[in-house]
């Protein structure tokens, strides 16, 4: 999987250090997901009124959405420290033991990617978050004691980006489920006019127009390709981020006019002009473009599926008429037809 994408969702590193620097702080500073931010709203305020911590909150969605910036706009609303840790990071129960023990009253507690968690931490996490305890193992085999050890009430606040991998039992002790969408253009718009004036970049209404549009939904992906842009205005032009300037900075590097890039472009290539827009097997697919078959389903095929370009079917993956149309290309006569057989199995 190529780490160098301009329009992968997956934070890198120079990605953490901007992100820091430009997530808001508080509820109100934060744009786009108004839905998710009226009812956020609601909970934290109600729990402040009440003097107590608020309900268990799981957040799921896409990569890059804010899941991690709201976590942190939580803790900062209540007051209260975070503590950030992350499923694959639990390998056992006692590493979990280890966190919920030392956590003091009322705070928040963050893991991201939960559904990775090992199972027998999972199974302790449902006791923590219900009763605020942990049963500590001593010794092994036959003598083996569980020690009950309590511990201070706090909130957890998790992250998924596989909501359906999450156990029933799991999900149902989080007293509020929010779901993060794309964001439009509109909200993008005004996420890259902040995330510019922080980062002192001179640039027009016309310029993050562009930007955003190129973006596909993700905050994330908006403010990497605006520091991409404004290396090109630095270097190219005047400095100035126009319309002209970021359309000539991401025709450079390789993201068009709808935000597909290299490989979403390859992969549309190759159903297209080598199997005739399908149906065809991933597997087939991903040595047509060169890549593993799970980056061909996991990075590319959801932006492209999304956009209508392509369908997943049972009998393999196939192009619709708008993926004739993205690449120039006259479908078939009996591509639509096709496509509507194929769905309907």
């Amino acid at each position: 999987m190529s780490d160098e994408r301009f329009v992968s969702p997956i934070a890198d590193g120079d990605d953490k250090v901007i992100d820091a620097a430009l997530r808001p702080k508080r509820l109100e500073e934060f744009i786009g997901q108004a839905r998710v931010r009226e009812q956020l709203s609601l909970v934290l305020h109600s729990a402040m009124r009440r003097g107590r911590a608020p309900d268990h909150l799981l957040m799921s969605g896409p990569p890059g959405l804010g899941k991690t910036t709201l976590a942190m706009i939580i803790a900062s609303e209540l007051g209260v420290p975070l503590r950030i840790s992350s499923g694959p990071a639990i390998e056992r129960a006692g590493d979990l033991a280890a966190v919920l023990s030392t956590l003091s009253e009322g705070e928040v507690l963050f893991l991201d990617e939960i559904h990775r968690m090992a199972r027998p931490a999972e199974e302790m996490l449902y006791v923590a978050m219900e009763d605020f305890r942990v049963d500590v193992v001593v010794g092994k085999g036959p003598g083996a004691t569980a020690i009950p050890l309590d511990i201070a009430p706090f909130t957890l606040v998790g992250a998924t980006t596989r909501a359906g991998l999450l156990p029933a039992p799991l999900r149902d002790r989080f007293g509020f489920v929010a779901h993060m969408d794309f964001y439009e253009p509109a909200d993008l718009e005004r996420i890259i006019q902040r995330s510019a004036r922080l980062l002192d970049v001179r640039m027009d209404d016309a310029g993050g127009a562009e930007i955003a549009r190129r973006a596909r939904g993700t905050p994330r992906i908006a403010n990497r390709l605006l520091r991409r842009v404004r290396d090109y205005a630095e270097v190219r032009a005047d400095g100035v981020i126009t319309e002209e300037v970021a359309r000539q900075a991401l025709t450079l590097y390789e993201v068009d006019a709808d935000g597909l890039d290299r490989l979403d472009r390859s992969v549309l290539e190759a159903l297209l002009t080598k199997f005739g827009g399908g149906p065809v097997g991933l597997s087939t697919l991903a040595v047509a473009v060169g890549e593993e078959p799970e980056t061909v389903e996991v990075v590319a095929e959801p932006f492209l599926v999304r956009k209508g370009l392509i369908a997943r079917t049972p009998r393999g993956r196939i192009a619709t008429p708008a993926a004739w149309r993205h690449l120039g290309l006259a479908p078939p006569p009996t591509t639509e037809g096709t496509l509507f057989e194929v769905a309907e199995e």
